[in-house]
């Protein structure tokens, strides 16, 4: 099974409802830039003075080292992060958090009571650096943070200091950084020159990393590849055998994404180049993660059709197929949400944009929700099932497949038709699967020449054919001479099978038909086809005519000749009771 058509699908369904989002997300933010004269934000106490703010970072470290990781977050929040990109604030203020830590460690002892507490003012310097300044500084929002500049000098003032002593503590405080930012202050200073755009370590790192996601994404898939072929040898299940070896490769892609992942955030590269290569390692681990999912669900669907066909409810047979949809659309759901979220896009605004164009979605979709409830009223009506011949609509032929949004019904010669669920609403579908028995209503046309002694003899024998055949129906059929026709003695033969399909029916019809043949020749009834007899008529003398008689002898003469017929067949005064058929034991 191809997996390429739905991932175009997918990609195509990500990058339709991103435009659409970045649409009402920018909308979203022109209305809050438009109220924030009214909004009136309150000031944490940590935040509305510089020394609050120093405060505030220091403890979240000191916390951090008693085992309280969750306040990483109060010590990102003293730093004025507005010039980094959303995509990469959440990765990046960690980091800085860190290195501010360091700098501060490596330049001076820090006396709290020596920081101003004003909430309003100048900055607060708190040291001059060759590379840049330290400073806290008040926002617009009335916050006090260490400003936008520091936060931009910060790595470069970190190479500058990382040679200088540490002031305070011992050096196992150290083993409390991101072993990354260590790495980073013991590196040549030959490899931290920038040749272009990054560091020369930086470029070192990112072609090592290159290569060991290449290599994890190789051992992963034949690892996979060599279980998957153990799992099918030894699997009891036959669906599972033919499944191909590749069917978990998604997993490999989402391990070399993952490492990709952590190396990136732990070489602490630029804004710049940490956005393009951030977003392009977490799109491709999204779409891995939701290709192996894809993968998953064809396996349980593997499964469970093994399981339909097992049993011989028709039912599981039509909600089988759904299964495997829905869950895809689930997944490809729940895909979009990771991708937004890891792109930072608001998906409470994407909410908030369908309920405004609610309206116009229902009226475009009101043909889509025709077809969810027409497939609904089929399987809770079990109108028919995968497999029924049905006609409907003029279209005749055998269910091939239940969808949510139509059926697909293959015609007897060969073609396919697609019927709009919606249609099983209204219309009337005649379900020729559901027949128990299947019926046959013929004349049989004997000659005229044919004796009533084997008339009798030929419609015994087809009766006893009936109740010897083993489909055929036992408690009612009929089997009579019914018409006397232009050219024949017509018998009306009204039988019925009780098959499972119609290839059964077709070889029984033609056995029991053979034996008419055959039942026929030995009685030696022989079958009429239309004829004509020509009578060639011969004047009479009167010496020969014969004597005519009158009315009342005639009457009397064929009065006779009934009662003598009547008491030799059925006898005079007997009333035969109705048809009844032998019931089987």
């Amino acid at each position: 099974m191809t997996i390429r058509p739905i991932l175009l699908r997918f990609i195509s369904i990500v990058v339709l409802l991103f435009s659409v989002s970045v649409g009402w997300a920018e909308e979203a933010v022109r209305d809050v830039s438009e109220n924030t004269d009214t909004i009136k934000e309150i000031i944490p106490e940590g935040l509305k003075s510089p020394r609050a703010t120093m405060e505030t970072f220091l403890h979240a470290i000191n916390d951090i080292k008693r085992g309280s990781a969750e306040r990483i977050e109060a010590a990102v929040s003293t730093l004025d992060l507005s010039e980094i990109n959303s995509l990469v604030r959440v990765e990046r203020g960690e980091d800085l958090a860190w290195m501010l830590l360091e700098v501060l460690d490596h330049t001076k002892i820090i006396d709290v009571k020596k920081i101003p507490t004003r909430s309003e003012g100048s900055s607060y310097f708190f040291h001059n650096y060759k590379n840049g300044d330290v400073t806290i500084s008040r926002t617009e929002s009335g916050r006090w943070l260490f400003d936008r500049n520091t936060i931009t000098q910060l790595p470069a003032i970190l190479d500058e200091v990382s040679t200088a002593e540490r002031v305070s503590g011992n050096d196992n405080e150290a083993s409390y950084v991101p072993w990354h930012i260590r790495f980073r202050q013991k590196i040549p200073a030959s490899l931290k020159e920038s040749t272009f755009q990054l560091q020369n370590w930086q470029w070192i790192g990112l072609l090592l990393m290159i290569l060991m996601g290449l290599v994890i994404d190789k051992l992963v898939s034949f690892f996979l590849r060599s279980g998957v072929r153990r799992w099918r040898s030894s699997t009891d299940h036959g669906e599972f055998k033919e499944i191909s070896e590749d069917i978990l490769r998604p997993l490999g892609l989402m391990a070399m994404a993952t490492i990709w992942w952590v190396s990136i955030n732990l070489m602490g590269l630029s804004e710049n180049v940490m956005l393009v290569l951030l977003l392009a390692i977490k799109f491709l681990a999204s779409i891995s993660g939701v290709w192996a999912a894809y993968r998953m669900v064809d396996l349980i669907s593997a499964y469970l059709h093994k399981k339909a066909q097992l049993t011989s409810n028709k039912l599981d047979d039509a909600l089988v197929p759904l299964i495997p949809r829905t869950l895809k659309v689930f997944v490809t759901v729940i895909g979009f949400v990771f991708i937004a979220d890891n792109l930072n896009i608001d998906i409470s605004s994407l909410l908030a944009g369908l309920g405004l164009g609610g309206l116009a979605f229902a009226l475009a979709a009101k043909d889509m929700v025709q077809n969810l409830f027409g497939s609904v009223t089929v399987l809770m009506d079990r109108t028919f099932s995968v497999g029924d011949w049905i006609i409907v609509d003029g279209a005749e032929g055998s269910v091939e497949r239940i969808g949510f949004r139509s059926t697909r019904v293959r015609t007897f010669y060969n073609s396919v038709v697609t019927v709009p669920n919606s249609k099983f609403i209204t219309a009337t579908v005649d379900n020729m699967g559901e027949r128990r028995f299947r019926r046959l209503s013929c004349k049989l046309s004997l000659t005229y020449d044919t004796p009533p002694d084997r008339m009798e003899a030929f419609c015994e024998g087809v009766r006893e054919l009936v109740r010897q055949h083993p489909y055929m129906r036992k408690d009612y059929y009929h089997v009579y001479l019914n018409e006397f026709a232009a050219s024949s003695l017509d018998v009306l033969l009204y039988v019925f099978w009780e098959t499972p399909e119609w290839n059964t029916e077709l070889r029984e019809r033609h056995r029991f038909m053979l034996d008419i043949l055959r039942l026929a020749q030995k009685l030696g009834v022989e079958f009429a086809f239309p004829t004509q007899t020509l009578y060639m008529k011969q004047e009479t003398t009167e010496s020969e005519a014969a004597a005519e008689m009158d009315q009342k002898q005639a009457f009397e003469l064929g009065q006779s000749y009934a009662k003598t017929i009547f008491a030799e067949t059925t006898g005079i005064g007997v009333k035969p009771p109705p048809v009844a058929f032998p019931t089987e034991k």
